[in-house]
């Protein structure tokens, strides 16, 4: 709450100026729920600075657990602002995670939890999983419907932080936080807890959610898109080196075969140019030897050239 009032809250309220709507429907106190859609990590922030009380969330487990500095800075934050690790393996891990929460709401604190599990690849409201419903219908709390609306355009996934302004300069709508009235549930109160109960009161959540946020819905798992997407986004990385790869060997081969045309024209070349050298130096050889054999036969007849009036005439 310190930080609420007097740092995030000031600064979010002057930077941001978000809105907010539906305030009427949280009650004063004792234990509630508040069930958001979740579009941006920014959504841990708007939704606890719009209401006045201090919201408890179920965190993902591995925020607590990072490692390096930024890492160790965000565990750190996480727990002094008392939010509850919540393990999403399944199993037992989940099972205390909710048991930790459900005595959050018997302390008389305000929950708020994804009821979608993580964040929306795209922008729609996916498939809520259980975890939120048999919180419901045990505690017996009220679930108030949140709809966070432009979060994501303030901080999409993959940004660090938020942004007041578009890559383009226009100032980004400002981000709304809207309360519906408490979902009736108790149509579910005396049925048990059977898996199929459980997935009527977490579909009712998730249409209270819809109707406030204006979203589409996608009857799947978040986390099952997310999965696929990972997988298509592996697959697209691995056509993009093999492509890669491929034009690399090409200009490889390309460059090999360039190589060795140039090397065949310059062998040409030299061939050429040895053998005319080779040409002309047996034509100068040639005169040269012709040169040398007349001179021998001037040195051995002299007088000829000159009709033979030497020794050698009479001779």
């Amino acid at each position: 709450m310190f930080l609420k009032r007097f740092v995030v809250g000031p600064v979010v309220e002057r930077v941001f100026r978000p809105e907010v709507e539906g305030l009427e429907h949280l009650p004063a106190g004792g234990g509630v729920i508040l069930a958001s859609n979740h579009l941006s990590f920014s959504d841990s922030v708007f939704l606890p600075v719009s209401v006045p009380r201090q919201v408890f969330f179920l965190a993902k487990s591995d925020y607590f657990t990072g490692r390096g500095l930024r890492g160790r800075a965000t565990a750190a934050f996480f727990r002094g602002i008392q939010q509850i690790p919540m393990d999403r393996s399944g199993g037992s891990g989940s099972q205390a995670s909710l048991s930790a929460a459900a005595e959050a709401l018997r302390q008389g604190r305000v929950l708020g939890i994804y009821p979608e599990g993580t964040r929306s690849p795209d922008g729609r409201l996916y498939r809520p999983k259980l975890g939120v419903a048999r919180l419901a219908l045990e505690s017996g709390v009220p679930v108030i419907p949140v709809a966070m609306v432009n979060t994501d355009g303030v901080q999409p996934i993959g940004a660090r932080l938020p942004r007041r302004r578009a890559q383009d300069g226009r100032r980004i709508e400002p981000v709304r936080t809207v309360l519906g009235p408490p979902v009736d549930l108790s149509a579910y109160r005396d049925r048990g807890l059977g898996r199929a109960v459980q997935r009527a009161a977490a579909d009712d959540i998730a249409a209270a959610i819809r109707e406030l946020s204006g979203q589409e819905y996608v009857d799947v798992y978040a986390s099952s898109v997310k999965s696929l997407m990972e997988k298509q986004r592996v697959a697209d990385a691995k056509l993009a080196v093999a492509q890669l790869l491929e034009r690399a060997r090409e200009r490889t081969q390309a460059t090999v075969e360039n190589a060795r045309e140039r090397t065949q024209a310059t062998v040409e070349n030299a061939r050429e140019r040895t053998q005319a050298t080779v040409e002309n130096a047996r034509e100068r050889t040639q005169a040269t030897v012709e040169n040398a054999k007349e001179r021998v036969r001037e040195l051995r007849h002299p007088g000829r050239e000159d009709g033979g009036t030497g020794p050698e005439r009479g001779r």
